[in-house]
């Protein structure tokens, strides 16, 4: 392993983008300039040992046995890592996101990528689990010095080289519900590898229930990076009752060779296509439903023909629907939202109880239903 390392540092800073930031540095000399690289790379450098990695699903077992894998088109990932390199691209709903992935993909016989990670996860025992066996990149998603930046995309190109890669375009977890815009920095970083085996998988995840829901809901707004640490245990007091099905759904290869990794113009296009592609494969689940048609106070026929209507407009944006009425959606959602706190029954009454959180849940629909002029706020 150090032996891979040290070819990764010398491979980085024999590159074309860090031989220029090394030539250009004004009023640091060029050891200067190497040192802050090096210290960048130590950083970022990881490791993945696939054994341990096996091996994790048991300590992590009481997090795992809530959550219900599911995979649609899994063939088209097992197909694509057998032809060559692969970066699955996907939106962010949860740190879970980081367990249940890649162990969808290992489940099928797929060797789990590198994940790309913000570095708020590096802390602790947590931090070197992802560093030294799951093989997660660490990531300063704010860091602007331009060694720093050098440095990562050169890194993504090398690791491209030896491991398939896993990105979260949205930078982090959606903290309204809805599909954030995406970034371009990781994937203009991949695209530097200039390989033309290289195909991006898009990937969507959706949550019955997200574990972190009334966290997320009621900052609404990210302000802060705050220690992971105390964000866990802010999961474990409301995984207390917690279960729920993750769907992982994947699409259609993109091939990466298609678009300039030089163009501005043609990475921006890249990211959209990417995006419009992620959004149609999101399922929509029946949580995401009754938040959708939900009124303050509303009875159960009522909501069920809201329901109803809902999923026509959905069918028409080609939406991934997990149910075709508003009676299935009903059923199969109302005791986890009453479970969770988020909605109470008496009799055929629904009423909201927890009118933020239930909010998040309706705009993670809401990137099917702009483009129709509709709108996810009934309540």
């Amino acid at each position: 392993m150090p032996q891979e390392q040290d070819k990764i540092t010398q491979a980085v800073l024999a590159r074309e983008e860090v031989v220029r930031y090394l030539q250009d540095e004004d009023g640091l000399s060029v050891d200067g300039a190497q040192d802050r690289i090096k210290a960048y790379l130590e950083e970022l450098q990881t490791t993945q040992r696939y054994r341990m990695y096996r091996a994790l699903q048991h300590p992590l077992y009481p997090i795992l046995r809530k959550i219900d894998r599911y995979q649609k088109h899994i063939e088209i990932a097992q197909a694509a890592s057998s032809k060559g390199r692969v970066i699955y691209t996907s939106n962010h709903k949860s740190h879970t996101d980081y367990l249940v992935q890649p162990l969808v993909l290992d489940d099928n016989g797929i060797k789990p990528p590198v994940i790309a990670a913000g570095i708020n996860l590096f802390g602790g025992a947590l931090g070197l689990i992802h560093k030294h066996v799951t093989g997660a990149i660490p990531v300063r998603r704010e860091m602007k010095d331009p060694a720093y930046l050098a440095t990562l995309k050169a890194y993504v190109s090398e690791v491209l080289k030896r491991h398939d890669l896993f990105l979260y375009l949205e930078g982090g977890r959606s903290y309204s519900g809805e599909l954030k815009p995406f970034k371009t920095g990781l994937l203009h970083a991949a695209a530097q590898a200039r390989r033309s085996d290289i195909v991006i998988v898009p990937v969507a995840i959706a949550y019955d229930l997200v574990l972190e829901d009334f966290v997320l809901a009621r900052q609404r707004v990210k302000r802060q990076q705050r220690p992971f640490a105390r964000e866990v245990a802010e999961m474990v007091r409301f995984a207390v009752g917690y279960q729920s099905r993750a769907i992982v759904n994947f699409g259609t290869p993109i091939s990466l060779s298609e678009y300039d990794p030089d163009g501005r113009r043609s990475m921006l296009q890249l990211t959209r296509r990417i995006r419009g592609a992620i959004g149609h494969l999101y399922t929509v689940v029946p949580t995401a439903l009754i938040a959708a048609a939900m009124r303050p106070s509303i009875e159960r026929q009522e909501l069920e023909d809201r329901i109803d209507k809902l999923i026509e407009i959905l069918r028409l944006a080609n939406a991934s629907l997990d149910v075709s009425t508003g009676r299935e959606a009903v059923k199969a959602a109302t005791k986890p939202m009453v479970t969770r706190g988020i909605l109470v029954v008496d009799g055929n009454r629904y009423r909201v109880r927890e009118r933020i959180v239930l909010r998040y849940y309706a705009r993670t629909i809401e990137h099917l239903l702009k483009d129709r002029g509709q709108s996810t706020r009934t309540h």
